[in-house]
């Protein structure tokens, strides 16, 4: 499956005249909608309060599959269980903001 935002739509077009992709329709410009967006901000926090810091990449990867691995699994759930309510207001506001 291609996720989209309809830019490039003549690119996207060549490339599936010749591939066989399932298309999932994405609002243009909308407010993003992935939650993995969250956890990558949430990783990002506890990566840099990390004591001490990473000072190299195989560190700063140590340190990012530790936090990765302590992520609390309530807020995962949170994150997956708020998509139905993100589509509903995304589209109640015809792709506008939303406060995600």
């Amino acid at each position: 499956m291609i996720m989209h935002d309809l830019t490039e739509l003549g690119l996207l077009r060549s490339i599936w005249r010749i591939t066989v992709l399932e298309r999932m329709e994405w609002p243009a410009r909308s407010p993003d909608l992935n939650p993995i967006e969250h956890l990558w901000d949430y990783l990002g926090r506890e990566v840099a309060a990390l004591n001490p810091p990473p000072r190299s990449l195989h560190e700063l990867k140590q340190g990012l599959l530790c936090v990765w691995s302590s992520l609390p699994i309530p807020m995962s759930d949170n994150l997956i269980n708020s998509m139905g309510n993100r589509c509903r207001q995304c589209i109640q506001v015809r792709g506008g903001h939303i406060p995600y």
